[in-house]
Formats: C-alpha cells, structure tokens, sequence
C-alpha cells in the first residue's frame, strides 16, 4: 500500500510495534505490508499506517469481514 504523499510504501519501526496495541482489546499487533495496515486479529480489525504514523483510532480502522479471513501472521508479537 502507498502510503500517499511521497509514493512510498508505509512501514513501521519494529521496536514500535512491540509497544503497540488495539486500543479496543489490549492485544498484539501484527503488521500487514502488502496493505500498509496494523492488524488486531481479536478485533477483526485494521489500523492504517499514514505517513509511518499508526492512526490508532477505531473509527479510523477498517473492519475486517469474516468472510475474508485474516492475512497471515507477518511481523510483530503473536
């Protein structure tokens, strides 16, 4: 996923990620490069990564359907 502004793809520091969590259920993060997204697999799901900046607001997340299942465990605390 472009992140926008400079057509780069989005990416997140790993020690960032360690700390990071859903805001709604506490738990782990695991990061999604193809989208560029911040995935919480107990909330179903995904917070966007705007200009390297994690945008941890669950208005501002996208749902994940069940019906599309759950991309795999890429990076980050499982």
């Amino acid at each position: 996923m472009v992140d926008g502004r400079d057509g780069k793809k989005a990416n997140v520091d790993p020690k960032l990620l360690e700390l990071l969590a859903c805001p709604l259920t506490k738990g782990p993060l695991t990061w999604d490069p193809e989208r560029g997204e911040l995935i919480s697999r107990v909330a179903r799901l995904a917070y966007p990564v705007r200009d390297g900046i994690p945008i941890m607001l669950p208005s501002e997340a996208r749902v994940i359907p069940f019906e599309d299942g759950l991309p795999p465990r890429l990076g980050g605390p499982s």
